[in-house]
């Protein structure tokens, strides 16, 4: 494994790892979220018979005149309709989402009409639509929403309308996050005074959840094959392994040894960005695995490009590179080196566009200035001085 990969192509041998998981039949209340995995089918129209649009009254076209007098026989509300039918002069008193009586074919809007009581009069002749929602006229029986689709609330409310109770959804895939070193501690624990607090597999979790995936913090493995092999052990069952970090001896060295003495089928090791260079991916027995770089702002970065990407693909979602947006440079950069370069920046709104500026300290260790960051300003490899005004790319995060 020489060389350094692209960010391209170290993405591309990464997804070949991957295909989407298996499948679930979850009920509609717990699907805001997931993932549609199979068409799901409308049995029924919506709404399922001629509606009122307007609270008023059902008529018959042939009456609708201003001026004209109606007795009124009846009333149809939401969810008790009125059985009999509208005949020439008469009316019934109707309410938004009722059924339309058999026989009317408008409803006058109840602002237009004054009621006297069993009689009602139209003051005017409203031209326009008739105010009544025909039969099927949001969807019929047989039409579908398309799988794969990710859940949005409205999706719940339409498949809730189609009377789909228990959508095939695809199963959240299990990520088993191992952060590894001597160094960590956890967050409420007393550090010894050489250590630091582990927060990797805080942002990672947050980030994998809010993607569909299911994350299982397990505890730190320190930096002996022993322990790293119980890590793995506690991984089992998971679709994804992911380690953050590595041993004190060279970042990944302890855990690439551990996972390829393990059998691990090595894709590769180090690509040509920053942050994020000892990038590692390959498949544990039957299961990816990606090992992420240990400092914070690599680990995130790292997780947004081809972490993320992976849980697209378990999920059978199609495929979605980074969408890079144009934006003017506010301040100048200096040349690029070999490596592309992801910089942690602000991007604000101006006329016609965005502006976006990096943050003057890059380090790969801080975590106060990628919280404040809302944008990754992308450099390609060699790319030259920059001005200010320039156009450049960046992406979101």
């Amino acid at each position: 494994m020489s060389g350094l990969l692209s960010v391209e192509e170290a993405r591309a041998r990464l997804l070949a790892l991957f295909s989407p998981v298996g499948t679930e039949s979850v009920p509609l209340a717990a699907a805001g979220g997931r993932v549609l995995a199979e068409d799901a089918v409308a049995t029924r129209p919506q709404p399922p018979f001629d509606a009122s649009a307007m609270d008023g009254y059902a008529i018959r076209e042939e009456d609708h005149r201003a001026g004209n007098r109606l007795a009124v026989i009846g009333a149809s509300a939401a969810g008790a309709r009125f059985e009999g039918a509208v005949r020439p002069g008469t009316a019934v008193r109707i309410f938004t989402g009722a059924p339309v009586p058999d026989g009317a074919d408008r409803v006058v809007i109840q602002e237009n009409t004054t009621r006297v009581e069993d009689s009602v009069t139209l003051d005017e002749a409203a031209p326009g639509g008739t105010n009544i929602r025909p039969a099927g006229g949001d969807f019929m029986p047989g039409d579908r929403i398309a799988a794969p689709r990710r859940l949005a609330p409205a999706d719940l409310a339409l498949l809730a309308a189609m009377n789909i109770a228990r959508p095939v959804l695809r199963r959240r895939p299990v990520v088993a996050l191992i952060a590894t070193g001597d160094e960590l501690a956890m967050p409420g624990e007393t550090p010894g005074p050489d250590q630091i607090l582990c927060s990797n597999n805080f942002g990672l979790k947050a980030m994998l959840e809010a993607a569909g995936a299911e994350a299982r913090m397990l505890p730190i493995a320190r930096d002996t094959p022993e322990s790293l092999t119980a890590a793995f052990d506690l991984a089992a069952g998971a679709d994804l392994v992911v380690t953050l970090g590595g041993a004190s001896v060279g970042e990944h060295d302890l855990v690439r040894a551990t996972a390829l003495g393990r059998g691990l089928d090595l894709s590769f090791y180090k690509i040509a960005m920053r942050p994020g260079k000892p990038l590692m991916a390959g498949r544990l027995g039957t299961t990816p695995m990606i090992g992420l770089p240990g400092n914070p702002v690599s680990a995130m970065v790292c997780g947004l490009l081809f972490v993320l990407p992976a849980v697209r693909r378990m999920l059978g979602l199609p495929e979605e590179a980074a969408l890079r947006f144009p934006a003017r440079l506010e301040a100048a950069l200096e040349p690029n080196g070999p490596r592309a370069h992801y910089m942690m920046s602000r991007a604000e709104p101006e006329p016609g566009g965005w502006r976006i500026e990096a943050f003057g300290r890059q380090d790969s260790s801080l975590l106060s200035v990628l919280s404040r960051a809302n944008a990754l300003l992308v450099r390609p490899p060699h790319d030259p001085a920059r001005a200010s005004g320039d156009r450049v790319e960046f992406l979101w995060i």
